[in-house]
């Protein structure tokens, strides 16, 4: 039989690894604590360090990704409402007329 994997929460790993980074208590205790290995625990302390700097990142970056989904965002409803169009056509054109069978 395998073995189910275990998924942690993002808040737990970031609880975790500040466990270790903060010397509250050393990767050893922290992997006996959480029933953890070492090699985990590793991975996502190099994890957290990469991508600590995007949490001070810019706000011009943040406006202009939100700027880019709202504009993906009308794209999408655009779309929609022209696929909406063609299927009312093509079900139109597909269908025999009621005024020519008489």
């Amino acid at each position: 039989m395998a073995r189910r994997r275990r998924m942690f929460t993002p808040e737990f790993k970031a609880q975790v690894v500040l466990e270790v980074l903060t010397g509250v208590a050393t990767m050893a205790q922290v992997c006996q604590k959480h029933h953890l290995k070492q090699p985990v625990v590793s991975r996502w302390r190099v994890e957290f360090l990469e991508n600590a700097p995007r949490v001070f990142g810019s706000d011009s970056t943040r406006e202009a990704e939100q700027e880019r989904i709202a504009e993906l965002e009308r794209m999408v409803g655009r779309l929609t409402m022209q696929l909406e169009v063609a299927k009312k056509a093509s079900s139109m054109l597909a269908s025999p007329s009621t005024r020519n069978e008489r």
